[in-house]
């Protein structure tokens, strides 16, 4: 177990922004993450989580306490199931999951951080969500303190939720168990419709898992999605802000609002989100707020492939970027009475 003071964390974190820890312990065991938890809840110190670094918005002034980097390993494969150590790389997993022809996690290639991570905001892209997949997840509980094993009941996954994220800082995932599908070399039913068009299927045919992977990255990096340390457009978090659940009546009004602004033909983007609900396109909210792709001429920008994804330029500052980030909420608030929720976790600021 490593341990760092004054340790830098822009670098561990996909936006690299933020300012240092006092300190930082590299975990790579279970047992070694378990320790530092508990060592850090018997004084009393604050403790930061660090998994893959996607999902994290630290406040420049840096986190005072200790910062743990969970850097565990190990893949168990029986049968169609996974078994994932929380430090797991998540691309690798994808990777190594098609080309053991294994189906349900194809179309989240691409999706930055590690396996850790993926139950707490119930992790989805193109049609799939890990909820569908996960049987159970290991955690150390530090209310109870000890370590359970939380079905996939348990976890109350619904969309970019779960218990986890309902409980922050209760649970410390330390591993993640799928059940997958052997398709004979096809994927699952492919429920996206962009993905769909690009491989040629009808929404709810299966196609071949590597096509799926591939075709899924190749829609990602065009939207600026796949991290890469040479393009600034891609020094982001991914989608910034979650696609907004509205009730029947927040509906009724926010089709009033649309109309109201773009003309009396105009419709936005309309999803069934489970009985009385509607999801809603907060891409397309930002676009028709006025926030183009390449909006902003600070160092913190919208990207100029994908509306959702707010990036580092390469100077910015974490104020700078929250500042847009404040802006945009304003003006989809302003424009069409929705406040966007940021899907990125915040660590010493808020939005």
């Amino acid at each position: 177990m490593q341990e760092l003071h004054d340790a830098p964390l822009a670098p561990l974190t996909t936006f690299r922004l933020g300012g240092p820890a006092t300190r930082l312990i590299t975990a790579t065991t279970d047992d070694e993450v378990v320790a530092a938890v508990r060592a850090a809840d018997a004084s009393g110190t604050p403790l930061l989580l660090i998994g893959g670094g996607s999902n994290l918005v630290i406040g420049d002034k840096g986190f005072d306490g200790t910062a743990l980097r969970i850097a565990t390993r190990g893949l168990v494969h029986d049968g169609t199931e996974l078994e994932l150590a929380a430090g797991e790389v998540w691309t690798d997993v994808v990777a190594y999951a098609v080309e053991a022809g294994l189906a349900g996690i194809e179309a989240l290639a691409g999706i930055p951080g590690s396996a850790g991570a993926t139950p707490l905001q119930n992790v989805g892209a193109y049609g799939q969500e890990v909820s569908s997949t996960i049987t159970e997840v290991v955690a150390y509980d530090r209310r109870a303190g000890e370590t359970v094993t939380l079905t996939n009941a348990e976890c109350g996954f619904s969309y970019r939720h779960s218990r986890f994220k309902e409980h922050p800082g209760r649970y410390v995932v330390l591993r993640v168990r799928f059940r997958l599908e052997d398709a004979d070399g096809l994927s699952a039913p492919v429920r996206y419709a962009e993905a769909a068009r690009v491989l040629g299927v009808v929404p709810g045919e299966r196609a071949g898992l590597a096509a799926v992977r591939s075709a899924v990255l190749a829609l990602r990096a065009g939207k600026g999605m796949v991290l890469d340390p040479a393009d600034h457009d891609t020094w982001s978090a991914g989608s910034f802000f979650t696609n907004p659940v509205l009730t029947a009546e927040e509906y009724t009004a926010f089709t009033d609002r649309v109309r109201e602004r773009l003309g009396a033909e105009a419709t936005a983007p309309a999803y069934p989100a489970g009985e009385g609900f509607t999801k809603t396109s907060a891409a397309w909210l930002i676009d028709r707020a006025g926030f183009t792709k390449g909006y902003g001429t600070g160092p913190a920008r919208i990207s100029t492939k994908h509306t959702l994804a707010l990036t580092n330029r390469g100077e910015a500052t974490t104020e700078d970027l929250l500042a847009l980030a404040r802006e945009v909420v304003a003006g989809v608030r302003d424009a069409f009475g929705i406040t966007l929720v940021n899907e990125p976790v915040t660590v010493g600021v808020e939005l």
